[in-house]
């Protein structure tokens, strides 16, 4: 994904003003005429991402491509097995993992994204580059709300 993030970065500078423009110049979808069923799938797939857990594996195996579990744990870093397990397995649930178990002895179990997990992937990309893009700031607002005395 971070890979991904770059060349998002680098197409979007490629597409020009006349894209920002016409994107810019389409009429808003109304939130309140959407299908109350697309709303509840917004607020569950927000509810999901915003676990932390499950940006992090996406963001793993997006860099790593098929990954066995233990591995992908290590690559997430600090996330225990019990919460690992949980979230590999609302991801598949949700179809953007696809699970594969090898007939070994002992089993061998990999996870790679489903290009529903891609296609995710791709549209929290934004969050990466607004986050490299206004770090400073953060880190400066941050800082100055420690220092601000208590009101």
């Amino acid at each position: 994904m971070k890979k991904d993030k770059k060349r998002k970065k680098s197409k979007k500078s490629e597409r020009g003003p006349a894209v920002a423009v016409k994107e810019q110049s389409e009429p808003a979808k109304e939130h309140s005429h959407s299908e109350p069923k697309v709303d509840a799938l917004v607020r569950e797939i927000i509810e999901r991402v915003a676990d932390k857990w499950t940006m992090v594996v996406l963001d793993v195996l997006a860099e790593h491509g098929v990954v066995r579990f233990t591995r992908l744990g290590q690559l997430a870093g600090g996330v225990s097995q019990k919460m690992l397990t949980k979230t590999v397995r609302q991801m598949e649930s949700d179809g953007l993992v696809k699970r594969t178990v090898h007939p070994v002895v002992p089993p061998r179990v990999e996870y790679e994204l489903t290009e529903l997990g891609h296609s995710l992937g791709e549209a929290f990309c934004g969050v990466w580059l607004w986050a490299e893009k206004h770090y400073d700031a953060v880190e400066r607002a941050r800082s100055e709300f420690r220092e601000k005395p208590n009101s």
